[in-house]
C-alpha cells in the first residue's frame, strides 16, 4: 500500500505578541478571563509574569502558540 502524504499550509508565524484583548475577542471571552487564565496557568498559549512587587503582570502570547491552542491567527502583514 502506498504511503499517504498530506500537505498542510501553516500560517506565517512571526512570534508577534498577540494582545490579550484580541485573543479574548477571538475566544468570545472577556479580557480579564484570559488574563486570570494565564496567571493561573490554566490557559497554555502564553505566560504571565508578575512585575516586581506590584500587582501588575506582563503577558507574552506568541502567535504560533495562540494558533496551536485556539486555532486563531491574524496575519498582521496583510493589515494596511
Amino acid at each position: 500500500m502506498p504511503e499517504v502524504q498530506y500537505k498542510v499550509d501553516l500560517p506565517a508565524f512571526t512570534g508577534r505578541n498577540v494582545p490579550i484583548k484580541e485573543i479574548a475577542q477571538a475566544m468570545g471571552k472577556d479580557a480579564q478571563y484570559v488574563r486570570v487564565g494565564l496567571q493561573q496557568g490554566i490557559l497554555k498559549f502564553g505566560s504571565a509574569i508578575k512585575v516586581g512587587n506590584s500587582n501588575e503582570f506582563s503577558y507574552y502570547c506568541p502567535d504560533k502558540k495562540v494558533w496551536e491552542e485556539t486555532g486563531y491567527f491574524r496575519d498582521v502583514s496583510e493589515v494596511v
